[in-house]
């Protein structure tokens, strides 16, 4: 930092002007436009990243009878569908999503990953070598139109097609009825979404009942019939309707589910009823309606009776409920900005959650419904429930999520924040993708990604100290780092990619909240995103509706970002290669020359010079004095009458504003930067003065337009600069920090003192390392 070139004036005058090279090898493509990647605008998906003047939907209706035998964990049921044909096709032939027969023995779903034998292996792991012959799946006993007449019909593993005797006309409606049966999965067995959890403590099950029923896929104006199979990966793609629902369960049962509960009076005690009306006027606290004491005097009962709960839902694209007599229930309101009528939070939990869910379960529900309605749309149904179940899911309105205590009830602040990361994800899916209604058969990222980052701002407004896992731009730079034949890019098909969680939720996250914080601003971003819930809210929104939105509402070109971040899988590093410093030439000579004479000497002393001097040897002595008397004889640094005369007639012909610039002591930095990484990025600059203090400015990405691997940028200060420091805060996700720094600001790399026991092959280390247990085990 301390090499100082001056800078000589020219035709009275210095311009800081940086220009482009005319010829550029290295210019590629990252700045163009993103048209041909995106499908064409049409009558139903506009340029502008709106629905269309004829954008259509398709809906389907369902009404279903189902009832669930808890002695063998078996559900019966049988619905009656009611398709809408609103598009301008006609069709031959419907397609039906049956998700539980990726648990059949023979589905290939068990095939698709490699498998190795270890050196050791349980009786699990080895068992699954053979596959399973569980009697899991549909078992489809009648297909029959609204006159009980067969339907002719085909089951492909996943999906089943069933052929219409009469072409559905543009229009039209059909409805038909299908009866099945199947039994539920232990979810710890399967690994299933939805299914039972055995307690053998007290004999009972809880029942998440999810992907339960036949449901009908979505056809689309962009992709006809989504009838993926269903592999457990890319989840689903579902059509909106109206449901009525009747489930007959055993009557000591409590059941939470999508919609809103019907016959409250035929299921609930009069206690209860009394509890649920209070519940809808407490904003603050929940109000249980079952209490852990009534709860744990229930697991004792069990019963032959059944009840029958009856729930309606409208507009919504799947249905899912739970079932168990070792419910704790509690409700509060939650109070919408926008809405009259305010949704009912609530939470079921057994007593392995108690200590955490009895705390912050419903409070943590109401807190997303208020957070998401901010940045997105009003939260537009009754209910929003978060079930106990020690894993993470969604459905509309219900869904089911981890955090157990300890048995003796206590919990690791570790465990708090995991159960409520998972409450505010999971509840945060009513929007993405139960509202704005992505296809994640074939995008994960549009609703992990989507919901991942609207999470990452709830939790910062839930506390302000929250351990964020995702989000920050920082926490994404080691995956992005990692050797290119493990990444792909986030528009990947959801079945192919390898790091799933980092790049369908923490990268597609992450992109969002560098668009909000960094490129876009805050203002217009937030903006935009709310236009994109808006626009889309119960309809079928594609990657490119969303690219093309946030451009449309904000005037801000991002297709270098979105084509970088989202298509490839470059990473960002940003490198300071070289920094020169300039002062300006100012042509007085009473300034220049002591310079320029302090600057000749230090050019002309050597090694020999320096040592010389240091002895003090008599010849040297000799020599100098000698020097000394040629130089007083004829000094060229001698400031003349001439000098200064010149340089009088020199001023003369400057402007004020010239003048003055001549006379402000500025400080001129040439920095060379050079994209290592090969995504381009804003540069953000931190200076930091001999006087400490900072000043932080930001170089637009277009800097990159013409040379997209290096740039060379000019800066005028009004101080010395002591250091120089690129994206100070960590916000573009830069995978090499070393390299950001000039001089260099290099960090030392701790290691431990290691010493072996007795001379044997294993060793000891000296103090303390948090990283390990503080048992000191591994």
């Amino acid at each position: 930092m301390k090499k100082l070139t001056y800078l000589i004036i020219a035709m009275g005058f210095f311009a800081t002007a940086t220009y482009g090279q005319v010829v550029n090898s290295n210019h590629g493509k990252r700045f163009e436009q993103l048209e041909r990647m995106l499908r064409d605008p049409s009558v139903y998906r506009t340029a502008s990243g709106a629905p269309g003047p004829k954008y259509w939907q398709q809906k389907a209706d369902y009404k279903i009878s189902a009832t669930l035998d808890d002695e063998n964990q078996r559900l019966t049921g049988s619905e009656t569908i009611t398709y809408y044909n609103n598009s301008p096709d006609p069709l031959e032939y419907l397609w039906l999503a049956l998700d539980e027969n990726v648990r059949q023995p023979d589905n290939d779903s068990y095939k698709f990953d490699p498998s190795s034998i270890r050196p050791r292996m349980s009786y699990g792991q080895i068992d699954a070598l053979d596959g399973h012959d569980n009697d899991w799946g549909f078992h489809i006993t009648k297909v029959a139109d609204a006159k009980g007449q067969p339907m002719t019909y085909i089951i492909n593993q996943t999906m089943m097609r069933i052929d219409l005797a009469k072409t559905l006309k543009p229009g039209e409606k059909i409805s038909f009825n299908i009866d099945w049966w199947y039994n539920t999965t232990n979810r710890s067995e399967s690994g299933a979404r939805g299914g039972h959890e055995y307690f053998p403590e007290d004999g009972n099950y809880i029942y998440t009942i999810t992907g339960w029923f036949p449901r009908m896929a979505v056809y689309s104006d962009f992709q006809g019939w989504n009838n993926k199979q269903f592999t457990g990966r890319g989840e689903f793609a579902l059509t909106f309707g109206d449901y009525d629902v009747e489930m007959t369960v055993p009557a000591d049962h409590i059941v939470g589910s999508t919609g809103s509960l019907q016959n409250a009076k035929e299921v609930l005690t009069s206690e209860q009823q009394q509890r649920w009306a209070q519940a809808q006027k407490e904003f603050v606290e929940p109000v249980k309606i079952v209490t852990l004491e009534e709860a744990k005097e229930n697991e004792k009962e069990g019963t032959t009776a059944t009840k029958t709960w009856n729930f309606k839902a409208e507009n919504v694209r799947d249905f899912a409920w739970t079932s168990s007599r070792k419910f704790v229930w509690d409700a509060m309101a939650a109070d919408i900005e926008g809405r009259e009528d305010h949704p009912m939070a609530m939470s079921y939990y057994a007593k392995e959650a108690y200590g955490i869910y009895e705390r912050y379960s419903t409070k943590a529900v109401a807190h997303t419904l208020k957070t998401y309605s901010k940045y997105t749309i009003p939260y537009p149904y009754p209910v929003a429930i978060s079930v106990e179940a020690s894993n993470g899911m969604e459905y509309p309105m219900i869904c089911f999520n981890y955090g157990r205590t300890l048995p003796d009830g206590t919990y690791s602040e570790a465990t708090k924040y995991g159960a409520i990361g998972v409450i505010i994800h999971e509840v945060g899916h009513n929007f993405f993708p139960m509202i704005v209604n992505s296809d994640e058969r074939q995008w994960t990222w549009m609703d992990e990604g989507l919901n991942t980052f609207v999470q990452y701002l709830t939790e910062q407004e839930f506390d302000n100290n929250y351990p964020h896992r995702r989000g920050p731009a920082a926490k994404i730079a080691p995956y992005m780092a990692l050797p290119k034949d493990q990444l792909e890019p986030i528009m990947t098909n959801s079945e192919n990619i390898i790091g799933f969680g980092n790049n369908a939720y923490a990268k597609a996250a992450t992109g969002l909240n560098i668009l909000r914080e960094t490129i876009m601003g805050r203002e217009l971003f937030d903006f935009a995103f709310k236009q994109y819930a808006k626009r889309w809210a119960f309809k079928h929104p594609t990657p490119d509706d969303l690219f093309r939105t946030l451009e449309d509402a904000s005037a801000v070109d991002l297709d270098w970002f979105i084509r970088g971040w989202y298509f490839t899988i470059d990473n960002v590093d940003i490198s300071i290669d070289n920094v020169k410093w300039f002062k300006l030439d100012t042509k007085n000579p009473d300034v220049e020359y002591p310079i320029a004479e302090a600057a000749f000497k230090e050019a002309n002393t050597d090694v020999a010079d320096k040592r010389n001097r240091e002895e003090g040897l008599e010849f040297y002595v000799e020599e100098d004095q000698r020097l000394q008397d040629f130089y007083y004889s004829y000094n060229q640094f001698e400031v003349t009458d001439e000098a200064r005369t010149a340089y009088q007639r020199f001023t003369a012909t400057l402007s004020d504003e010239e003048k003055a610039l001549l006379g402000d002591d500025k400080n001129f930095y040439e920095i060379e930067f050079s994209n290592v990484g090969g995504l381009v990025m804003p540069i953000i600059i931190e200076w930091t003065y001999i006087d400490g203090s900072t000043e932080v400015e930001t170089i637009p990405a277009y800097i990159w337009r013409k040379n997209e691997d290096k740039v060379t940028k000019a800066f005028m200060k009004d101080k010395e600069v002591a250091q120089i420091r690129i994206d100070p805060y960590r916000e573009t996700a830069d995978t090499d920090e070393a390299n950001n720094y000039w001089p260099r600001n290099n960090q030392p790399t701790r290691f431990e003192l290691y010493k072996s026991r007795g001379g044997g092959a294993r060793g000891q280390s000296f103090g303390a390392n948090p990283m390990q247990k503080a048992n000191g085990g591994n």
